[in-house]
């Protein structure tokens, strides 16, 4: 079934963020939760989280000696503290997770209770599978759904399924192409389960307002929708086993998976996703072990109870002028904090599974993200005083603000610091330095904490180092890596100070297509983007060799990125060092080692270059259908 809908404008509900809601009803099958447990472990560790935010602090005004503590170096310290909560939490989550995936037999079910569901048994919900686009790459979607199609007719789960292709397509060749290309899907998954394609002319609301419009049409004729993005893909069975999940727990209103990069040969993004999968399994695991109830959604790959979510979890435009009000960018942290305000659970399951997505494939796609991401947390200052909230859900909101003005504070620390020793004068910082490369030494293990744990991990356990290639290339591959994520930091850091200062004169970002394809990027464009990094990387090489030759060692890592950026984002851009790497299987991740069949028809650039036979979907979907014919 095709059909095709003329665009559908939301009109905003402007009390929707005001509104209560009736909690799910408590007579339905749940594993309780211990709230008495929970309050516990976040007192813990918002008490370990001060207190390491305490001592830090303590141990920055013991390194500044002299007469007391001067106005600029109250300044750095304010910095400084704007800086540290993030730090501790990822400190903290590294340290739970880790000991929690050496300790027990099954760490996720400590702390992601819930029940597993029947996988066997035919589910009698509706679900609905929504793949949010806009001017994409129209065969590489296609690509995508078939093959996710394929693979979820091989579980014979599919009737209880139907593909919603959502689009906010607003070129009018890209459309044309869409129309065709996903009638022609339809067509071909006639048999199997209905496929829906609908384009709006505008996007109001973007991918929320996208999704709203999806709930408003034909939301009442479905219990749960998978959200997607353009580039995520799911297997079947993942898919299935978290339709089982929401069927068992009725109070769960959103289920997030772990995503995982899929296996590419961009330099950029294998590095970049390999840095993920390392930091990822300690420090998911340790939030989860305090978020419990209130979990993260990041607005795909995930599964929503449609019924609550439309009603609770509308966005209206944000009132006022500049780039913090009008549509909410950032739409996810915000719907999770609304779905948990209206009684329901918000979970992510701190496991790897056949849930992926593409990474960025270059610096200057990755930072434009970056940038995005942004400008949509910062418009959180507006949603602060949102009535009901739970106390957690208001502690990640503030968490999230935090992320990104952290950049700007440290920035503002460096400044600081390197305006006072050049001018002199009484406010001169002399650096007790004991303390302070202790400080230096402490935080640098504190951010690098979740990688360090998940490698310790890796290495104990025999059948993870055979998956990621083995104790040394694992070991070369997380250095070299930490390498990489140090000298981008700043790189990074410097493009979200200047975009947070000029928000007040109006710097904004787009709701656009992103870039998916590896391609190496020109030198202009690069030189156009970086230059403002360069000239914070040299004048940081500067400033050392004139005012403070003995602080150029530990200054390095602050002042290297940035002054190579540009050959940093030029040569991690093209496809040459990343087969390189696959070659040398350095960043490797297990999919490239043993490569799931729900992927081969994907036909990715790593799989081609490691020579991965290519499966079209319908050669492994029609032998199970025969099979169950039969």
């Amino acid at each position: 079934m095709f059909q095709k809908h003329l665009p559908h404008f939301l009109t905003p509900d402007p009390a929707g963020l005001g509104r209560s809601f009736e909690a799910p009803g408590s007579d339905t099958p749940h594993i309780p939760v211990d709230a008495r447990r929970l309050a516990i472990r976040r007192t813990v560790f918002a008490s370990l989280v001060l207190a390491t935010v305490a001592a830090l602090t303590a141990l920055l005004v013991v390194s500044f000696s002299g007469d007391g503590v001067s106005w600029a170096e109250m300044l750095m310290i304010g910095c400084f503290l704007l800086t540290l909560p993030w730090t501790a939490i990822g400190f903290w989550n590294a340290a739970i997770g880790l000991t929690l995936m050496r300790t027990r037999r099954d760490p996720v079910a400590a702390v992601c209770p819930i029940a597993p569901g029947d996988t066997r048994a035919k589910s009698r919900a509706s679900t609905a599978i929504l793949s949010c686009i806009r001017n994409e790459d129209v065969d590489q979607v296609a690509v995508h759904l078939d093959a996710m199609l394929a693979d979820l007719a091989r579980t014979r789960h599919a009737d209880g399924f139907t593909l919603y292709v959502l689009s906010d397509t607003d070129r009018p060749e890209i459309a044309a192409k869409e129309d065709a290309v996903f009638a022609a899907l339809a067509d071909r998954w006639a048999d199997v389960l209905p496929v829906t394609y609908r384009r709006r002319d505008d996007n109001p609301g973007f991918k929320a307002g996208n999704i709203r419009d999806f709930c408003l049409r034909w939301g009442a004729r479905h219990d749960y929708a998978l959200v997607l993005d353009a580039d995520s893909f799911m297997s079947g069975a993942a898919i299935v086993d978290m339709v089982a999940k929401m069927d068992a727990n009725p109070r769960l209103g959103i289920l997030q998976t772990l995503v995982v990069g899929m296996p590419t040969s961009s330099a950029f993004a294998r590095i970049f996703q390999f840095g993920m999968r390392l930091g990822m399994r300690s420090y998911t695991l340790g939030s989860a072990w305090w978020q419990g109830d209130c979990g993260p959604y990041w607005g795909h790959n995930a599964i929503l109870r449609v019924k609550p979510f439309t009603e609770a979890c509308h966005l209206p435009k944000l009132s006022g002028k500049g780039p913090l009000s009008g549509w909410i960018l950032s739409h996810d942290q915000v719907e999770a904090v609304l779905m948990r305000r209206a009684g329901y659970e918000v979970r992510a399951i701190p496991r790897e599974t056949e849930s992926f997505e593409e990474n960025p494939p270059n610096a200057l796609e990755f930072i434009r993200r970056e940038l995005r991401w942004c400008q949509g947390n910062l418009q959180y200052i507006k949603l602060l005083g949102l009535p009901g909230l739970l106390p957690t859900s208001r502690v990640q909101m503030v968490l999230a603000i935090l992320m990104f003005v952290s950049a700007p504070a440290w920035l503002l620390f460096m400044a600081t610091g390197a305006a006072i020793v050049a001018f002199g004068g009484h406010e001169l910082v002399r650096f007790e330095q004991t303390s302070g490369f202790a400080l230096f030494i402490v935080i640098l293990t504190m951010i690098f904490a979740p990688k360090i744990a998940t490698v310790i991990d890796i290495l104990l356990d025999r059948r993870l180092r055979a998956a990621f290639g083995g104790p040394l290339r694992i070991v070369l591959s997380a250095l070299s890596e930490i390498v990489f994520a140090a000298l981008m930091a700043p790189v990074v850091a410097v493009a979200v100070s200047l975009f947070v200062a000029g928000l007040p004169f109006g710097k904004a970002m787009g709701w656009g297509a992103q870039v998916r394809d590896t391609r190496a990027l020109p030198l202009g464009l690069c030189l156009s983007r970086l230059w403002p990094q360069m000239v914070f990387g040299f004048a940081g090489f500067a400033w050392a060799a004139a005012f403070a030759p003995d602080l150029f060692w530990p200054l390095l890592p602050v002042i290297l990125g940035p002054a190579i950026a540009v050959p940093l984002a030029l040569g991690t851009s093209g496809e040459w060092i990343g087969r390189l790497a696959l070659a040398t299987r350095l960043w490797r991740l297990p999919e490239e080692t043993a490569p799931p069949e729900c992927l081969l028809p994907l036909r990715l650039s790593a799989h081609t270059a490691l020579g991965v036979a290519f499966v079209p979907p319908r050669a492994f979907f029609e032998p199970e259908l025969e099979k169950a014919e039969a």
